[in-house]
């Protein structure tokens, strides 16, 4: 009988090497590997550089020249807005400036019905900054991005990589990007969503104390686990050379000067001031806080024409695996630079700002 399912035979290098003892794959050493030992990378990694001012300070606060075109309707208190009755494709530089300090606040906002087409998309985000090129990227403008429909729970035994759980785009980067937008152009009727976290909800439930531990640590950033994954598994050739980066656990947003976590669970791997019991300590506990954070959650129905808009420094996504056939789901994201993630101590949280407001305090 055919699964639904099926193990990916055909490209893990571990179905290649079944025990005798038990039946089942065993796992190959990266360096043992002969895909991703003979695969030499393009590319030199990234170096660091400072990009153009973000375009969320150009906006309005108010925003007045964006919700004169558009219906600006909240879908939960913490995270995620659905702008209603516009086209995306016909927005202006100062309403495009608008919708991203929106971006900002509300971590990710979302259209339905839209006519944009790959070349607008590109167009657009260009205005937002420097497109960045993911690691398994083929055009330089945009990257395709699919679904997952295999069992990912067993595959997680054979792969490093935890492709499905939550993260910001590439934060592995000395440059990590600051905004993504996903365009879908094929999706099945049902399957395939996507759910983001609100970074900002994430540090503000965190108690005092473990506020102050994480303001003091580095999160440890790789992309070692993705590049040999996307060898492995996917058949792809990264564009260049794993890496780790050690960034701020909690970071000051650069526009909304809020504190947000960061710290994801598929590309950190500890803390570089811990040793390695502490660090996984932390990183269980952060995992069972980031998947019990209801309260700070977004989950987005796609449908063809759907839009999402989402900022990769106040958010946390990943896409829900689903049984749905493969290749019905294809969407075009792209992506920009932003800046080395920074952590200013003069910075507060989302909940601390609104109770300073609400008593008429000032900074």
């Amino acid at each position: 009988m055919a699964k639904i399912r099926p193990a990916p035979i055909e490209s893990l290098e571990a179905y290649k090497h079944i025990s005798p003892d038990s039946g089942y794959p065993t796992i190959v050493h990266p360096q043992y590997n002969p895909k991703i030992k003979a695969h030499i990378p393009p590319d030199a990694p990234h170096k660091v550089f400072t990009p153009s001012r973000d375009r969320g300070l150009y906006a309005d606060p108010e925003k007045k020249a964006l919700f004169a075109v558009a219906k600006p309707v909240d879908l939960t208190e913490s995270i995620g807005t659905e702008l209603k009755n516009v086209q995306l494709s016909q927005l202006g530089n100062q309403q495009l400036d608008e919708l991203a300090a929106l971006v900002n606040e509300r971590g990710v906002v979302f259209f339905r019905d839209q006519d944009l087409t790959t070349e607008r998309q590109v167009e657009i985000f260009e205005h937002f900054g420097i497109l960045d090129k993911h690691t398994t990227q083929k055009d330089t403008k945009h990257f395709i991005v699919r679904g997952n429909n295999a069992d990912w729970r067993t595959e997680l035994k054979y792969t490093p990589w935890p492709m499905t759980e939550f993260h910001a785009d590439t934060s592995f980067e000395i440059n990590p990007p600051s905004y993504s937008l996903l365009r879908m152009e094929e999706h099945p009727e049902v399957g395939g969503d996507t759910s983001w976290l609100s970074a900002y909800g994430l540090y503000d439930e965190l108690s005092p104390h473990m506020q102050k531990l994480l303001e003091g640590l580095h999160a440890i950033h790789t992309s070692r686990l993705q590049y040999e994954t996307t060898i492995d598994y996917f058949n792809d050739k990264p564009n260049r050379p794993p890496i780790d980066t050690h960034h701020p656990a909690v970071r000051t947003h650069p526009v909304t000067g809020l504190k947000a976590l960061n710290v994801n669970l598929a590309y950190c791997t500890g803390f570089a001031e811990l040793k390695k019991a502490e660090s996984d300590a932390l990183l269980q506990f952060l995992n069972l806080h980031i998947h019990s954070s209801d309260d700070h959650y977004v989950r987005w129905r796609w449908a063809v024409g759907s839009i999402a808009m989402w900022d990769n420094r106040a958010t946390l996504h990943r896409v829900i695996p689903g049984n749905y056939a493969s290749g019905a789901r294809r969407g075009v994201r792209t992506t920009v630079f932003g800046e080395k993630p920074f952590y200013d101590p003069k910075s507060e949280g989302r909940q601390e700002r609104a109770e300073r407001l609400a008593d008429g305090r000032k900074v």
